[in-house]
């Protein structure tokens, strides 16, 4: 197939998701172009996407152009996830494409590229929303320690679970990471009101006679297998890992959870074991907890991996969160034991006690981190079938396999639709939701 693959930002190995995908597809035998926005900080992951995209298409984003895109989106009820990157000449870069007629496919990346969906007339278009946004926020405004993060999803809320209703009503087909971001999609979809101006379809849920509950297909991530293998080093006999990138906000809960609520009652029993808090940009609320000695905050770092596999065991003590938590697959993936949320776990397939250990009182994570400090056996069989487990149900090729049967899906559904239309430009006038 040729593919239009449409994304706000660059795909690189930390937005692993399209990055993934990009790879697999283009190993499979498929033609990409990627339409991105970019900075002079992405050059690096686009020099590597240059070695598998047949093209690439960046448009220049600034932080001043997206904020301005936001503010220009407030009166309206288009999501300030969604208006950051709507701007002209993304719109521009993306229609171009779209009135070659060369690509069989679009995909989008996530909520934040998908009004560009806007400019598509004449291809079919498959939304990777990713997650559940709106879910996200609702979790959020309960558990995040960050009063920017609450009054951003205050704000933002209510425009994007309207939004959200109405995806399989503007795209082909939609996937997600998990089957609990499908069942919030399908719940909004249901209890979507009718919108106040008439809205364009790009598919017609009489006409086609498809449920509409059937355009939304779960896509787990999957996981670099060679790059995040088991290393050739010795473990650390007392060191417990956190990753991730720490500017997000469910990862500095969990973070400051881990040393706050977590580590008090492991260190009453052993004041030996130390943290490592792995990841970029971590707020000054994290970097605060180094001041006790035993707990390390290392920032950005181009490679996780030693601090993942020289660790004796991996801790994800989430508080909230949405999709499929790369974090717990690639050190599962690496062979180092995970003890992690138990609502972390519910996109997942794996065994309790067999492939990972999970938690949900500080207490629990206090006695299952104490069970694999002090069972070094049973620590290792727990990675080493950790590392079954992913690679049986997380692979990229799987995961593109099931891909190609949504972009099948997708263009036949189109192809329906144009049958019963006179126009692909009368099909869709304006953009969602306006």
């Amino acid at each position: 197939m040729n593919i239009l693959f449409i994304s706000a930002y660059v795909p690189s190995a930390i937005r692993v998701r399209p990055y993934g995908f990009i790879r697999a597809l283009a190993r499979r035998g498929h033609h990409i172009t990627l339409v991105c926005g970019a900075n002079a900080d992405d050059r690096p992951a686009l020099s590597a996407l240059r070695e598998v995209c047949a093209r690439i298409v960046t448009v220049h984003m600034g932080k001043a152009e997206m904020l301005w895109n936001a503010l220009r989106a407030l009166p309206g009820d288009l999501p300030l996830q969604a208006a950051l990157s709507f701007g002209q000449r993304m719109l521009e870069a993306v229609r171009t494409e779209d009135r070659s007629n060369r690509y069989d496919i679009a995909h989008i990346e996530h909520m934040r590229a998908s009004a560009l969906g806007y400019a598509l007339l004449r291809t079919p278009a498959v939304l990777d929303s990713v997650d559940s946004i709106s879910l996200l926020f609702e979790r959020a405004l309960r558990g995040s320690p960050s009063l920017k993060s609450r009054m951003l999803a205050l704000i933002d809320l209510a425009r994007t679970r309207a939004y959200e209703a109405r995806y399989t009503r503007h795209f082909e087909q939609v996937i997600v990471s998990s089957p609990e971001d499908a069942w919030a999609l399908r719940t909004l979809r249901r209890h979507l009101r009718p919108h106040p101006q008439p809205e364009p379809q790009r598919w017609c849920d009489s006409a086609t006679n498809h449920n509409v509950h059937d355009a939304i297909t779960v896509v787990p991530n999957g996981v670099d297998l060679d790059y995040f293998a088991p290393q050739p080093i010795a473990r650390e006999s007392a060191t417990i890992v956190f990753s991730g990138k720490m500017s997000y906000h469910a990862n500095e809960a969990a973070a400051l959870h881990l040393v706050r609520d977590i580590m008090p009652l492991v260190w009453e029993r052993r004041p030996e074991i130390r943290v490592v808090i792995a990841g970029s940009a971590p707020p000054p609320s994290v970097r605060a907890l180094a001041t006790d000695r035993r707990v390390t905050v290392t920032g950005y770092l181009d490679d996780l991996r030693p601090a993942i596999a020289g660790a004796t065991l991996a801790v994800a003590p989430l508080r909230y969160g949405v999709g499929i938590q790369n974090k717990v697959l690639e050190a599962m993936a690496m062979a180092t034991p995970v003890v992690a949320a138990r609502h972390a776990a519910r996109a997942l397939h794996a065994v309790e006690g067999r492939d990972l250990l999970l938690a949900e009182h500080p207490r629990e994570y206090a006695d299952a981190i104490f069970r694999l400090m002090e069972d070094p056996q049973r620590a290792a069989a727990i990675g080493a079938s950790g590392r079954r487990y992913v690679e049986q149900h997380h692979t990229w090729d799987a995961a593109a396999g099931r891909l190609e049967t949504v972009y099948s899906t997708a263009i036949e559904q189109f192809n329906d639709v144009t049958r019963l239309s006179q126009t692909a430009d009368e099909r869709v006038a304006h953009p969602i939701g306006r």
